[in-house]
């Protein structure tokens, strides 16, 4: 976007006089700045050629984790140009705090079920790099194969990152993880849905605060595995867990299938790095 351009367009956004734009990080699928305004800062992230739709997942999360949680506040949410937009509060991050906290956040969270007692969410979510269909299903084991696991398996196949040896393995795990949920369904769990170390801050006080959120409802275990990929929780945050909502007897025979699934999203998006890794699970099977 030339200087000229970005300007006029940071003119249209629906906030008072803007004093300093400065680009922030915004992870991997958004640009993101910070924006100084006569009402004080703001986070605003823009997805560039895509309708204002783009964002509603991600304002729908916040509305429903910050039932349970401390999240960003939203204040506005459009399109300007062919791009969209989000406008968030601003948080002041602090430079320490327990993880403990976030720990308790989670399963607070994790507490609250969807309202039909099924597994899904009430739209899909296809506009992003991984689509994700969320028909809701009475049984985890079908939704989690048929619209989470075989839909990133497909992508891997169509990206040619996927081979005989683990078409074989990934069958034989898919069968195992439908036989562990033949006689336990579990609690249709309100999930993040992309719970990584990036995906959780602390304020300026010390408080819990989590962002990026990509919800449904399904097996809360999910979210605990996704935690278990690329490290950055510490015993800390496990124990808060636990004191708020145990875990299920056999957790751990169910975590590397929910590690599975965000390893081979992964491959998808950055390609055949992620490969031994996924090879790593898929040959204990």
């Amino acid at each position: 976007m030339s200087t000229m351009r970005q300007k006029t367009w940071f003119e249209q956004l629906p906030v008072h006089q803007i004093n300093q734009v400065t680009a922030v990080h915004g992870g991997d699928v958004n640009a993101a700045y910070r924006l100084d305004t006569s009402d004080g800062i703001q986070f605003l992230k823009v997805q560039p050629n895509h309708p204002q739709a783009f964002f509603q997942h991600e304002i729908d999360g916040l509305s429903l984790l910050g039932q349970a949680a401390t999240v960003p506040q939203v204040l506005a949410t459009g399109e300007i140009d062919g791009d969209a937009f989000l406008l968030l509060s601003w948080i002041n991050e602090g430079t320490t705090g327990n993880q403990r906290a976030v720990g308790e956040a989670l399963a607070k969270v994790h507490q609250r079920v969807s309202p039909n007692q099924q597994y899904g969410f009430d739209h899909d979510f296809l506009i992003g790099k991984i689509p994700k269909h969320n028909q809701w299903q009475a049984d985890w084991g079908t939704f989690f194969t048929t619209q989470r696991l075989d839909a990133v398996v497909d992508l891997a196949k169509a990206n040619h990152y996927w081979n005989p040896s683990r078409e074989a393995h990934y069958q034989r795990a898919r069968q195992v993880f439908l036989d562990l949920y033949s006689d336990y369904q579990p609690l249709p769990s309100l999930l993040h849905g992309d719970f990584w170390s990036g995906n959780f801050m602390f304020d300026d006080n010390g408080g819990a605060v989590l962002i990026d959120p990509d919800v449904y409802y399904g097996d809360r275990e999910f979210d605990i595995g996704v935690t278990t990929v690329f490290g950055g929780f510490n015993e800390d945050f496990y124990n808060g867990y636990q004191s708020v909502f145990p875990f299920a007897k056999g957790f751990d025979q169910r975590l590397p299938f929910y590690r599975l699934y965000y390893l081979l999203v992964h491959l998808n998006l950055f390609g055949l790095t992620y490969a031994g890794a996924v090879d790593q699970i898929l040959d204990n099977y």
